[in-house]
């Protein structure tokens, strides 16, 4: 159960550590707005993420409900990546940044931070629960 419990919040503590990094890329790409031949950058690591938690059940553990937690996951060689995959817009008087697309990135990774920290908290209160109530 110990380490059920580590590897779940280390894989949250990484993902919580890749939003920030998504949050910081796009204050970057608002605050050059109106720089001239900037292009726009992004992060990107659900793919990946998606592809590190999926493990090949031969000879290991199996994931018989998408609920389950994996057996193994290595945390330290799981990164998101930067990319630049969109050319820029060649419009006269106009930036690259599209400032709309920027900002509800901006607000769907905030809600996706915030949800996330929200499981985070009720994992603890829950566990805290059941060790209250294991000591009566």
């Amino acid at each position: 159960m110990k380490g059920l419990i580590e590897d779940h919040l280390l894989v949250m503590e990484k993902v919580l550590d890749l939003r920030l990094q998504r949050q910081n890329v796009v204050m970057g790409n608002i605050a050059n707005v109106n720089t001239r031949n900037y292009k726009p950058r992004s992060l990107a690591f659900e793919d990946d993420l998606q592809s590190a938690l999926k493990l090949d059940a031969r000879g290991k553990m199996a994931r018989t409900d998408p609920k389950h937690l994996p057996s193994e996951f290595d945390i330290n060689g799981f990164q998101g990546k930067g990319l630049t995959e969109y050319k820029p817009r060649m419009v006269f008087g106009e930036d690259a940044v599209d400032l709309d697309k920027e900002m509800s990135s901006m607000a769907k990774n905030s809600l996706m931070y915030n949800a996330l920290t929200d499981i985070i908290s009720k994992n603890f209160t829950g566990l805290n629960t059941v060790i209250q109530e294991g000591s009566r």
